[in-house]
């Protein structure tokens, strides 16, 4: 079985919107109040609060805050797991230190189990189109009109109820259980290097393709040139208006509602990039059953530079990057491909360096790491040949077997699969409780074996 996740908007009349936010702020006092326990004890007792003590303090809770009472308890655990969650992270220096959280800032909540907290309807009318249903959430008593696409269904396991202020709309994400795609690879599969294809992440070019047979690029279409001017003469607009200054004055309405048009400009270009994304890469896996990409570490390729370093250049590079979206490509490259069955590969770029490597003789050039080397000649055999399509060559050439210069076999090249990876498990609580204590027997198995014990 895999697991997928489905999002659907919701429509609430407004009895039911005044319902839900008063859920979302119930939900964000409980975070907030897990965040403060776990402060206090430490600053006094020097004792750390774990999830389980919290846990079992919910029925004490909500017997004296008798607001509570009507909210699914499975649902309230949730949120305290939010809260261990974000401290195992701070812990491992994954995370900054929790804090405590607005109720702007505050998106809303989960139901970890299908069988109590919600129950889901789907009207199914053509394949590919707009599908329409209803949710049940059981503990506030409402049933919610909700329409999205999905080409997969399932059984779903979880339901997490989104608000985004800066739309004023709500969302119901579900984590749903859908049956394996028959892999399309293997002994017997007619797979073969004809339908693989690796491509190139850039600035001045979004995409550069190669399939075996001939290049294909993708046009940046460079979403931040339309929509950087407008954000800008709002934010102009916005400086002139009366700001809020805690404890002092509070913000007009003018100045809310020139907020809330950078909130709509903004989102409407986070819209039209991922819209965008999701044409591109969906044309990629339709055409191709095995995709090429270079593992990139995009957040050190977006980090600011330092100090004295020609940093408005690099702010510059910065902003191409992040508006070309070279993760979410990936991401989404990645799960469509897996869904049909296909087979997707990471090149190791640190290994294979194919921006500096002659896709002819297999000969690195230091020299071809500067940007600015857009066009490059191997002085060895004399091929020539740009950048972009350069890289993407070498790149499809090592997934074939075809790279001079190179080690036999992907692994020896650090290259990795989608079948090499293991799948992240996004059940409920209760599976992965039931997976830690398998986990946890088996060690203790291991142990009484050994004799330690």
């Amino acid at each position: 079985m895999a697991n997928r996740r489905l999002t659907f908007r919701l429509y609430p009349t407004k009895v039911q919107k005044e319902k839900l936010f008063l859920a979302r702020k119930l939900h964000q006092l409980l975070y907030n109040a897990c965040v403060a326990h776990r402060r206090f004890e430490w600053r006094k007792n020097r004792s750390s609060v774990d999830y389980f003590t919290q846990q079992n303090a919910l029925p004490g809770f909500r017997q004296q805050w008798s607001d509570y009472q009507q909210l699914n308890l499975s649902s309230l655990q949730a949120t305290v797991k939010r809260v261990d969650n974000a401290y195992n992270a701070f812990f491992k220096g994954i995370r900054k230190r929790p804090k405590f959280k607005s109720i702007r800032n505050y998106s809303g909540w989960t139901y970890p189990d299908g069988r109590q907290g919600f129950k889901v309807q789907i009207e199914c009318s053509q394949k590919y189109t707009v599908n329409c249903g209803w949710v049940t959430l059981n503990d506030l008593g409402m049933r919610l009109r909700m329409r999205g696409r999905f080409k997969y269904w399932g059984k779903p396991t979880t339901c997490t109820i989104v608000y985004r202020p800066h739309k004023d709309e709500w969302y119901a994400s579900f984590s749903i259980k859908t049956s394996e795609p028959e892999p399309l690879f293997g002994s017997k599969s007619p797979l073969d290097y004809e339908s693989m294809v690796a491509f190139d992440l850039g600035c001045e070019t979004a995409l550069t393709c190669y399939d075996g047979y001939g290049f294909d690029s993708i046009s940046n279409p460079r979403f931040d040139r339309e929509f950087a001017p407008k954000i800008q003469q709002a934010s102009r607009q916005l400086k002139r208006k009366q700001r809020p200054i805690k404890g002092k004055q509070k913000a007009s309405s003018r100045w809310k509602k020139a907020k809330r048009k950078i909130s709509k400009l903004k989102a409407k270009q986070s819209a039209v990039r991922q819209d965008w994304q999701h044409k591109v890469t969906t044309e990629i896996a339709s055409c191709y059953d095995i995709v090429v990409t270079e593992k990139l570490n995009v957040r050190g390729m977006t980090r600011k530079a330092k100090k004295g370093k020609r940093k408005k250049q690099k702010a510059g590079l910065n902003r191409a990057l992040l508006d070309v979206g070279f993760g979410a490509l990936n991401q989404m490259a990645l799960y469509k491909i897996l869904a049909k069955g296909g087979l997707h590969i990471t090149i190791d770029t640190k290994k294979v360096k194919p921006s500096q490597r002659c896709p002819s003789c297999g000969t690195v050039h230091k020299e071809w790491a500067q940007l600015s080397n857009r066009y490059h000649v191997c002085d060895d055999c004399g091929f020539e040949i740009p950048r972009d399509q350069g890289s993407v060559m070498v790149m499809w050439n090592v997934a074939a077997d075809r790279q001079p210069g190179l080690g036999t076999g992907l692994v020896n090249r650090r290259c990795s699969s989608s079948t090499d990876s293991t799948r992240k498990h996004t059940g409920s609580m209760r599976q992965l409780g039931q997976m830690k204590r398998l986990l946890a027997q088996s060690f203790a198995n291991k142990i009484s074996k050994c004799g330690l014990c």
